[in-house]
């Protein structure tokens, strides 16, 4: 390893620093080594032959000095976005979603895998949504726009790792950091107040490990959350709260008055929420289960969803949840039975009903039940209306009543009788 400093001849604006820190070491873990499939190696070959740079990006790099091989590679070049497409095509490799490419990101598709290839880029002017951006060659530039320090490195394909903001020092010491100021690096995109308690769950070791500066930054830029879209956010509020310390990062969003910019209660139930959060951690709860337990009420799910256009099936969980977490509570005639749970389920003949009780287990704490409901399957009700007619009947309201009888006396079986005895008791 080693340490190289270089003096800039400006003073950093968007830093605020006079001096750049570069720090360079190789990498030569077997997760490193993985990446090297046909594609990439291919990759490398095309750019290597033009003289362009190409280095893997961001999470990746955060990923891979972690031990852990990253599920997605972003790759940034010195090349701008029509030098890659020219270059593209006289290998002959195709190019696919040109969504990007007004952003420098050209995705190629080589030995039938994608690989996003972003040109490096300097912010000119941002709203706090949106940056407008120029390209540039300068790699410590880049990284200058980048959020966190853990996010802003570079790793060759030589395993040679570039990093101008001590992040590997960060990761290594479990710190969460801003590049820079954090108060400008949240003006230039308010999601990043987001982005950093995501980031904290997943790196920090402590609880409660943030430096006073960030968070009287976040205190203060904290509106700005307002003009970021539902979607965005729900994005972000879905990541982090699967990860660490999510008891400690909501109260902490709260006392730093950001529920209210988030479609979640202004009021809300922090407790509960702590109380859930240790029941649930080691059972990989959804997002939304850990959520619900914040909301007093069902309107309360409703304004959430007005602000976050969360998903259907979302959507539904929380209400369920909220009705549900006290009034369908365990039979306190039979102490720790799955039966009250099991029958509401055969009665809902909803599809996810199964896995909208298994999250309420978890939210409940209930964990020997959760055990025996993960290995229970649905079984099948074995009587049906097509039965009733061919022994006589026929009406519609009375074919009705009579399955649901039947269906009463099925689960006071505990579901073991057969159609022929269910079919009996309309005989009598």
């Amino acid at each position: 390893m080693m340490w190289s400093r270089i003096l800039s001849p400006r003073l950093i604006g968007r830093t605020s620093l006079h001096w750049r820190s570069l720090f360079t070491m190789k990498l030569k873990t077997s997760e490193f080594q993985s990446l090297f499939s046909d594609g990439l190696t291919g990759l490398a070959e095309v750019f290597g032959k033009q003289q362009y740079e190409l280095r893997i990006a961001g999470g990746a790099v955060r990923d891979l000095l972690s031990g852990k091989r990253p599920d997605d590679v972003d790759f940034a070049t010195t090349a701008t976005p029509e030098e890659m497409k020219q270059m593209f095509h006289r290998a002959g490799i195709r190019m696919i979603n040109n969504k990007g490419e007004k952003h420098g990101t050209i995705t190629a598709r080589i030995h039938n895998e994608n690989f996003e290839v972003t040109t490096l880029r300097v912010d000119v002017q941002t709203d706090g949504r949106h940056a407008e951006v120029e390209f540039t060659t300068d790699w410590q530039k880049d990284a200058e726009r980048r959020d966190l320090t853990i996010n802003s490195m570079f790793l060759g394909l030589d395993g040679t790792l570039y990093d101008y903001f001590k992040g590997y020092e960060d990761l290594q010491k479990r710190k969460v950091r801003f590049v820079g100021s954090a108060e400008q690096r949240m003006q230039e995109d308010y999601l990043r107040i987001l982005r950093y308690f995501r980031f904290y769950g997943r790196v920090a070791e402590e609880p409660d490990d943030h430096e006073p500066e960030t968070l009287a930054a976040i205190r203060k830029n904290g509106r700005g959350l307002s003009a970021i879209s539902g979607e965005r956010i729900w994005m972000e509020l879905k990541k982090m709260v699967v990860g660490n310390h999510v008891d400690h990062l909501l109260e902490l969003m709260y006392s730093l008055e950001l529920a209210q910019y988030l479609g979640l209660p202004p009021d809300g139930n922090v407790k509960e929420m702590k109380r859930v959060w240790q029941n649930t951690k080691e059972h990989s709860p959804k997002p939304m289960t850990v959520l619900a337990s914040l909301f007093h009420r069902p309107d309360e799910v409703e304004k959430m969803d007005l602000r976050l256009k969360v998903s259907r099936e979302e959507k539904t969980l929380a209400l369920f949840l909220v009705k549900h977490r006290r009034e369908l509570l365990k039979n306190q005639d039979e102490p720790q039975s799955l039966k009250p749970y099991t029958d509401f389920i055969i009665d809902s003949r909803e599809l996810d009903s199964k896995t909208k009780v298994c999250e309420l287990l978890k939210y409940q704490g209930e964990e020997k039940l959760l055990e025996e409901l993960c290995r229970w399957s649905i079984p099948h009700f074995p009587v049906s209306g097509h039965d009733l007619r061919k022994m006589g009947v026929t009406s519609g309201k009375e074919i009705g009543a009579t399955l649901q009888n039947l269906r009463d006396i099925w689960k006071k079986s505990r579901y073991q009788m057969d159609k022929d005895e269910l079919l009996s008791y309309v005989k009598t």
